[in-house]
């Protein structure tokens, strides 16, 4: 009979009914991953917002964890609203969902930052934060369950493949929305306020999700349910207080979702991450290589959700994870060598090796942003890791002494920031600036920008900076900027003292005399084949997200699918996808490595494979309306 069935639904065209579901139930769901991810795709800009007390390596990490919180809580959203969506109903748990989502991104745009109120900045918007993952928790499995449950057999797979492509379309949208914001402040505007206008936006995409919703009807299997009096009393005791159901949810995690998490995270976010903070490509073209990549890769979600119900969903998800595992490490040394090949044939030329002495090194995975990393081999570590900088650690240096950086043919020491106390400051932009030197001579993509010097200063800082080759005459000769003396004290040009009860003093403006940042050409970015690659990543999600949403409702009865799918599909995706970047970063961090944070999802993909080969059941031909 199931395959009877199978070939009656896959033979009739879609009824006008069926597109209405999906079209519903699509529109809303990307909305709703729209608000949820302009995080990720404003990390950057978020972390100078509200975490700008920590210095750069944890603040991006910081601001990736701040990320992750919404994706730990999922899984506490899917307990909640999947128990309200097996006894209540489908619908109306939507609206409650998208109502909390919308409220809580609204909300992001318009929290002051930690300049403005400290530490309440990032622990309120931690919090708006969970408040999106426990919604984004009962979102998906609801909108997988109302569709399934609305599709024919033999049509699963193409039908909720549509609802898989709404977490990529919420993230086209949103990198199209940021975009066209940027391109209408500007860069300086937009990265010191216009970020939040996206966020803003969202009260309107808000009332278009609440009023599509009003509209949707009951799912069939659900009303069905109810009017039989067979609805569950108590889903959560049932999903997974019951041994026969609790392991169908614990072989859909391990079997299936870890596996999809993984590589789905690494496709969209981390790729994303690691084309702007890695390679220093600029954010916006980072965001418009993405946006292609996701129209040019969006498709194949519907054809794996179609191909899935002619062959099977195991055998393409399957394929999915080998062939990421196969090829992540080839691919993102690619994205090097076309997103900063200055710095892939820097890095390929020179490697840098800190000699530290033993117990001087700490892995500087900081989930709270709170640790403070100050022995010498961390700061210097740290430094390099900014920088992209591939090192090896050597562990030979005698206890008690600071560790040291060699660099082609420079050796620089690093410093104790505890033992040095009033000094640290000064020691550090030594210590940074000579790194840097050695780094440019032996190629490394490094732009030194203007320095501004007042008066009272110019005489030290043409001493210290003997490579200008400036000369304090010609300096003072040439332009200048009168500022008052309040505005040198703020922006710490000079200090009371050194004004000296003048109520203003020059200021000069040397080029070449400031900071070293690590930068991307663009004249030199391929851009043909990043977006190649990212479009390769793409269909990598594809493969993996594509069926994933019918095998997952095939294996719950309909007494128990909403929460039962949810909770294992919220897990794998929250807990070890989110923490993917944060992780993988961190990774890379203390091996002083770029690609090495890669591991993380080939292990994880690994690990599915093996144990959905071998467990995981095909469930394309099962009858889901006549599953108890």
């Amino acid at each position: 009979m199931a395959n009877a069935a199978a070939v009656s639904g896959s033979s009739r065209p879609m009824t006008g009914e069926e597109k209405k579901v999906i079209f519903a139930s699509s529109l809303g769901t990307v909305f709703e991953w729209y608000d949820f991810y302009l995080y990720g795709s404003l990390a950057i800009y978020i972390g100078a917002t509200f975490f700008s007390q920590y210095p750069e390596t944890t603040r991006n990490i910081f601001a990736l964890l701040a990320f992750a919180a919404g994706f730990l809580v999922r899984p506490f959203g899917a307990l909640v609203f999947g128990r309200l969506g097996d006894l209540v109903g489908r619908k109306y748990t939507f609206l409650v969902t998208i109502l909390i989502m919308g409220v809580s991104t609204f909300l992001v745009g318009v929290l002051p930052g930690a300049d403005t109120i400290g530490i309440a900045a990032p622990i309120i918007l931690i919090i708006l934060r969970m408040l999106q993952g426990l919604a984004l928790g009962g979102e998906y499995g609801g909108a997988a369950t109302y569709v399934a449950e609305h599709a024919p057999n033999g049509r699963r797979g193409y039908f909720t493949s549509w609802i898989q492509t709404t977490a990529t379309l919420g993230l086209f949208l949103s990198l199209v929305v940021i975009l066209g914001v940027q391109f209408a402040v500007g860069k300086e505007a937009f990265a010191a306020w216009g970020w939040r206008i996206p966020f803003l936006l969202s009260v309107a995409l808000l009332g278009v999700s609440v009023w599509i919703r009003m509209k949707m009807n009951e799912s069939p299997a659900f009303k069905k349910m109810k009017d039989e009096g067979k609805q569950s009393k108590a889903p959560l005791t049932e999903a997974f207080g019951q041994w026969k159901n609790a392991k169908i949810a614990i072989l859909a995690l391990i079997g299936a979702v870890i596996g999809q998490a993984v590589v789905w995270y690494t496709g969209q976010f981390y790729a994303l991450f690691f084309l702007q903070s890695i390679l220093k490509v600029d954010g916006q073209s980072a965001n418009i290589m993405v946006a292609c990549a996701l129209i040019l890769g969006t498709g194949f979600f519907v054809l794996f959700g179609w191909l899935s119900d002619k062959i099977g969903r195991k055998p393409i998800i399957m394929a999915g994870l080998l062939l990421a595992m196969l090829t992540y490490f080839p691919l993102f040394k690619t994205l090097t060598w076309a997103g900063n090949p200055a710095l892939a044939q820097a890095q390929q030329d020179v490697r840098a090796t800190v000699t530290a002495a033993p117990g001087d090194c700490k892995f500087q995975f900081n989930p709270t942003g709170t640790a403070k990393f100050t022995t010498s081999c961390d700061i210097a570590t740290a430094f390099l890791t900014r920088n992209s900088v591939p090192y090896d650690v050597v562990m030979t240096a005698p206890a008690g002494t600071a560790a040291t950086v060699a660099v082609g043919g420079a050796t620089i020491n690093s410093y104790d920031a505890v033992a040095a106390g009033d000094q640290a400051t000064a020691l550090s932009n030594t210590f940074q600036k000579q790194v840097n030197i050695a780094l440019h001579d032996g190629g490394y993509p490094l732009v030194r920008g203007p320095a501004k010097v007042a008066d009272a200063k110019l005489d030290a800082f043409i001493a210290a900076n003997p490579e200008l080759n400036l000369n304090a005459e010609a300096v003072r000769a040439g332009e200048k900027a009168v500022v008052p003396a309040d505005k040198l004290v703020a922006d710490k040009l000079a200090t009371t003292a050194e004004l000296n009860g003048a109520p203003e003093m020059a200021v000069y403006t040397i080029a070449g005399g400031g900071g070293f940042t690590m930068v991307s050409d663009p004249a030199a970015v391929n851009w043909t084949v990043i977006i190649a690659v990212l479009t390769v990543l793409v269909i990598y999600v594809t493969m993996v997200y594509g069926p994933i949403a019918a095998l997952l409702v095939e294996l719950f009865p309909t007494r128990i699918r909403y929460t039962g799918m949810s909770l294992p599909y919220h897990i794998g995706n929250g807990w070890f996808g989110g923490l993917l970047p944060a992780t993988a970063f961190a990774m890379s961090a203390a091996k002083g490595d770029i690609y090495y944070g890669l591991w993380y999802p080939i292990i994880f993909a690994g690990i599915t494979l093996v144990i959905g080969l071998l467990f995981l059941p095909e469930t394309k031909d099962r009858d889901i309306h006549a599953m108890d």
